[in-house]
């Protein structure tokens, strides 16, 4: 299979001349696939093109798009969350997260998730692979077509471990950036840490981007190894301590900020001294920590943290110059948890 979906302008130029058409053919299917008002996707549907031309990419096995709706979730506050299918019928996640100004994705890069964060849906089944470049591209596609918005920015923060389908990731931010023209300043990539793959990251960034000005966010969720270990269990093979140190290397290489990620788990992580060993953790380190509250699932036995406490915790962080800001859970009335929708499909 052919996806002309991540092709750049120059590539789909290219296509066109291969085919003895004139290069700017190439140019009309690219402004084609990255307009958010072309629902059908399907290759029939570009009229500019010959009939001929069309017809021959089609049997020539080109394609743009090859995820289908399997189901799609719309929540209260807006939120919807999409059920896609592969062409070798796997399923993955995407979510729509809208404000008045911009419409987040949030994207999956693998099907399911090695990691088995053990607040997680996602890593119940395990991993069965990595996606595609055009796959995680398909995602804003289909979250574009549904919500009828362009979509501004991108958080890799739904199925899978971005860092462990690294190459994939990046040649998907080059086209998000790109072709999508959403700057690279937009995109979170977020990651429970793999060691040695952030140094892998800023080193791939410059050579397949030229540059490195997304932002990485590492999903900490502890103030100690011990707590990390007991709801992260690959936090084992990488002391936090390292993580620290290889995301402050991060900052070196790259002049980018990191963000940490900390869900805030009732009893488990969520005391004034966990706050306190926190700050000691990160003082002197320019980062930024987002608290999250939990989106509730019924897989596992974890609690959401009280918005008072959620406040207690984000002031003392703040006393302790830690820069800090609260994110509440979107769409907690339709399984937007990461792997949720997957879970119940699978189930049912």
């Amino acid at each position: 299979m052919k996806n002309l979906l991540g092709s750049s302008v120059k590539e789909l130029e290219n296509v066109a001349l291969t085919y003895g058409q004139a290069a700017f053919r190439g140019r009309q299917i690219y402004n084609w696939i990255y307009n958010y008002r072309n629902k059908n996707r399907n290759i029939d549907q570009i009229k500019v093109l010959p009939l001929e031309f069309r017809n021959k990419l089609k049997e020539d096995g080109f394609k743009v798009s090859e995820l289908i709706l399997q189901e799609k979730n719309l929540a209260n506050d807006g939120t919807l969350k999409l059920l896609l299918s592969t062409a070798d019928n796997e399923s993955i996640e995407c979510v729509g997260i809208p404000t008045e100004k911009r419409l987040t994705a949030c994207l999956s890069s693998q099907v399911g998730c090695p990691m088995d964060c053990k607040f997680c849906a996602t890593g119940k089944e395990g991993l069965k692979r990595s996606l595609k470049t055009s796959e995680i591209l398909d995602q804003i596609l289909s979250i574009e077509s549904e919500m009828n918005r362009k979509v501004t920015n991108i958080v890799f923060m739904g199925m899978g471990e971005p860092l462990l389908n690294i190459d994939e990731l990046l040649w998907s931010i080059r086209s998000i950036n790109e072709d999508f023209q959403i700057s690279q300043r937009k995109i979170t990539v977020s990651t429970v840490a793999v060691p040695k793959m952030m140094r892998k990251l800023s080193e791939k960034s410059f050579q397949i981007l030229g540059n490195c000005q997304f932002t990485l966010a590492i999903s900490l969720h502890a103030s100690n190894q011990k707590i990390r270990e007991t709801i992260i269990p690959s936090a084992k093979n990488y002391e936090i301590k390292n993580i620290i140190e290889d995301s402050k290397q991060f900052v070196r290489d790259t002049g980018r900020r990191v963000s940490f990620e900390y869900l805030m788990l009732s009893d488990v992580n969520d005391k004034s001294e966990h706050a306190n060993e926190l700050s000691n953790l990160l003082k002197g380190f320019q980062c930024h920590v987002n608290l999250i509250q939990y989106n509730q699932i019924d897989e596992v036995e974890f609690k959401q943290v009280s918005i008072k406490n959620l406040q207690l915790f984000q002031s003392i962080l703040s006393n302790n110059g830690i820069a800090v800001s609260l994110r509440r859970s979107r769409g907690l009335d339709k399984n937007a948890a990461c792997g949720q929708l997957r879970q119940n499909a699978l189930n049912k």
